[in-house]
């Protein structure tokens, strides 16, 4: 059916596959649950993945006007995402309403990453936003808070210093 309808245009996120694949990939490495002590299950993999997603928004939010609308397609790709994997495991997403609280998550990420990323943020902010974002603020012990807000904050430093089309093609 999917191929009947191609001619109607990509599907939503096509834009921001690669890049998105490259996230998905960077959030299944063992170190977030080894290491950072994140809990490997749905919940945890979430947390890790919207992270990576919402780190990546605020870089590409940064950049030229593709690398802009590349940020929007990005949180498509994880809708879609997010839709397909909930329908895989059962859930009823006629209403949308699981989905919609999934985007609700990447949407308040995006905002505590925001304040935290700001110039005149402080360490402290940044371990904030990474205890919200990644842990739920549940303390996961300060060696794996540690180690996760240095992994974050080396994402998002690699994110930064990357051009806006090797971002755009996954290139992390």
């Amino acid at each position: 059916m999917r191929k009947l309808f191609s001619w109607l245009g990509p599907p939503p996120g096509a834009k921001a596959a690669s890049l998105y694949a490259a996230l998905v990939a960077m959030a299944r490495d063992k170190h977030w649950y080894v290491e950072g002590k994140v809990s490997d299950d749905l919940d945890g993999r979430f947390a890790i993945l919207s992270t990576l997603v919402a780190l990546a928004t605020l870089r590409l939010e940064d950049g030229e006007e593709d690398a802009v609308r590349t940020s929007v397609a990005l949180t498509e790709a994880f809708i879609a995402d997010m839709d397909s994997q909930m329908r895989e495991l059962g859930f009823d997403t006629t209403i949308g309403k699981q989905v919609r609280g999934l985007v609700g998550a990447l949407a308040s990420r995006v905002d505590r990453w925001r304040h935290a990323s700001d110039e005149n943020a402080d360490h402290e902010e940044w371990k904030a936003a990474t205890l919200f974002s990644v842990y739920r603020d549940e303390d996961p012990g300060e060696d794996a808070l540690t180690y996760a807000e240095e992994q974050l904050r080396r994402v998002a430093e690699r994110m930064a210093g990357e051009p806006d089309a090797a971002l755009i093609k996954g290139d992390l």
